[in-house]
């Protein structure tokens, strides 16, 4: 008997013809069923799908030629391979027709019994091998997709239902993933079909029963199958009583192990591993790229905010409002800052920005910020305090620059003496918004004799500061982000707090870090 057994159907329109040639496909092992005619066949073939036609050339209705051809024409049947058998179509001219119109095999009767039967074997292995081929070229090039998409997921969510999705297109099964995100909580995902995932949180223990089976930490890819007693109780499944068969992927020593698998009664062949550990390969590696850039980001934004002003002083007819709205998909850390120091009675105000993304942009910022603290020790003077920036920049960081704008209020009068160093002119919104005009040269370039304008501020008036952050972006000009920030600030409104936040929602999240100050003299 053969052991794979194989669906033929056996199509002549003489009874004992399909009798003998039903008898040793049986007696071979395979399951045949008979059609007397071209058209019945053609039926049968799209209901069936058998995976061997054996058909004779001389039919009632429609000739074995234009049934083959049919059944290769069309897209669903056209694997299906075709031995042509005739005892009266015998000459060359006939077995050429037959093979040019979609025949693979083409006998001439008589043919002996181990003739047919051999025959039938090899265009059964030869189909099955082209079948599995073009099977695996489909799922490499599919596994080639899932990883593509794998690599451009931004979150953790994101790149495990790409990878749980992908796994059950690939092996068209339901298929599971359990990941540790750096955030401690195990993640699973529940692949459905339709190309939908549903995700879970699982247990804490998930992960560890798979690294029990599996308990060396070295870095590698490791198939690992887990008894259904074995498996968390009360998560759901295609079945929850099939043992969970998979792959146990970790990317370095150390680190949390990624599963990827299926829950089912039918085992996976070699090739169906193979892809699993492929794809779980890629994954590991893709949770371990985000993992290092999410804790990356983290202490980014923690070192960031940890240079800013850990609180603001109260200052008695002044109200004011900050924002810093770090960059959405940058991890190094940048040079924004702003500042509010009480100087006796008046209030000191200033933002800036050194250029660059980088730890060292974030020093320089920082080393400015010190020395603005120490120069309002021996003075208040504007001018002076901007040319000692200007000093330490050019004497311990040339080759950098910087753009400050920096006021002294003085929330008794409404006096304001005002300083810019190249930066974004702050926007004055009384009973208009307008932008002061542009200042002085940047810091870091050269020597500079820096002007200090006075302005008056007059009770309920404000004055906006922000870094260019908020308003540059590539697809829109400069001045027409500078002019939305104006259209806002006309309804700036008695809530600070508020017109920040209705600013930072306007612009969305941004590609450069952003700091805004807003301050309003009290009525």
């Amino acid at each position: 008997m053969n052991e794979t057994p194989a669906t033929v159907l056996v199509v002549d329109d003489t009874q004992t013809k399909r009798y003998i040639l039903s008898s040793w496909l049986r007696r071979a092992g395979h399951r045949v069923h008979e059609a007397a005619g071209g058209q019945e066949a053609l039926e049968k073939v799209a209901e069936l799908r058998p995976e061997l036609v054996v058909l004779d050339v001389r039919l009632p209705d429609i000739d074995g030629f234009e049934v083959c051809e049919r059944i290769k024409a069309d897209p669903a049947t056209a694997s299906i391979p075709v031995i042509q058998i005739s005892g009266k179509a015998v000459t060359p001219a006939d077995r050429t027709e037959g093979l040019e119109r979609g025949a693979d095999v083409y006998l001439s009767e008589p043919v002996e019994p181990q003739e047919f039967t051999a025959t039938v074997e090899a265009t059964l292995r030869y189909s099955r091998a082209r079948q599995r081929a073009e099977q695996m070229a489909a799922r490499l090039a599919l596994l080639a997709e899932v990883t593509r998409k794998i690599n451009e997921a931004e979150t953790f969510d994101h790149l495990l239902q790409v990878a749980v999705v992908g796994a059950g297109e690939m092996l068209r099964r339901h298929t599971e993933v359990l990941a540790l995100p750096p955030d401690g909580r195990v993640r699973w995902y529940d692949g459905r079909a339709g190309g939908t995932a549903v995700a879970n949180d699982g247990s804490p223990d998930m992960l560890e029963r798979f690294e029990r089976i599996a308990p060396d930490d070295q870095a590698g890819v490791r198939a690992v199958v887990l008894d259904p007693g074995d498996w968390p109780p009360g998560m759901p499944g295609a079945d929850p009583a099939a043992p969970a068969s998979g792959v146990l992927c970790r990317s370095k020593k150390g680190r949390p192990s990624v599963y990827l698998g299926t829950r089912t009664h039918s085992p996976l062949d070699p090739d169906e591993v193979n892809l699993l550990q492929q794809l779980g390969q890629a994954l590991a590696l893709a949770v371990d790229a985000l993992r290092v850039y999410t804790e990356e980001h983290t202490i980014a934004l923690t070192l960031q905010r940890s240079l800013l002003p850990s609180r603001l002083p109260e200052v008695p007819g002044i109200a004011f409002a900050v924002r810093y709205e770090p960059a959405a998909e940058n991890v190094q850390v940048g040079g924004d800052f702003y500042e509010i120091l009480p100087l006796g009675a008046r209030l000191l105000v200033a933002i800036g920005d050194v250029v660059g993304h980088s730890l060292y942009a974030a020093t320089v910022m920082a080393q400015l910020r010190y020395a603005l603290h120490a120069s309002i020790i021996g003075t208040e003077d504007l001018s002076e305090i901007m040319a000692l920036l200007n000093k330490v920049l050019r004497r311990y960081h040339p080759g950098m620059t910087a753009t400050v704008c920096m006021l002294i209020i003085d929330p008794a009068t409404g006096e304001v003496e005002l300083a810019n160093a190249g930066h974004i002119p702050p926007l004055l919104v009384g009973e208009a918004a307008q932008y002061h005009g542009f200042g002085n040269l940047l810091l870091g370039v050269t020597d500079e004799v820096y002007r200090v304008d006075k302005l008056h501020l007059a009770p309920g008036h404000s004055i906006v500061l922000f870094t260019d952050g908020l308003v540059e972006e590539r697809t829109m000009l400069l001045d027409d982000g500078l002019e939305i920030v104006r259209g806002i600030s006309e309804t700036i409104g008695d809530d600070l707090n508020d017109f920040c936040d209705r600013l930072t929602r306007r612009f969305g999240p941004r590609t450069d870090d952003v700091a805004l100050v807003a301050v309003r003299r009290n009525p």
